[in-house]
């Protein structure tokens, strides 16, 4: 549980600030994750949609409250 949104949010922006990563070199490190997933069974082509609309559901319930923070 994050116990302080600002503090972060502060880590974020400098983490982004700082670094340096190009669309290549994120794209290998994504690539090279997702090989290791599938080599550990974690994901495969079966499996890859399995509780995404749980997923979806959650991720639109935590936008809405994160939005009302900002001001409904």
């Amino acid at each position: 549980m994050i116990q302080n949104r600002d503090i972060l949010d502060e880590f974020y922006r400098k983490l982004d600030a700082e670094e340096e990563l190009s669309y290549k070199e994120a794209l290998a490190i994504y690539e090279a994750l997702h090989r290791e997933a599938v080599a550990l069974g974690a994901i495969s082509h079966e499996n890859i949609w399995d509780g995404f609309e749980v997923d979806l559901r959650i991720a639109k319930a935590i936008n809405v409250v994160t939005s009302c923070k900002k001001g409904c």
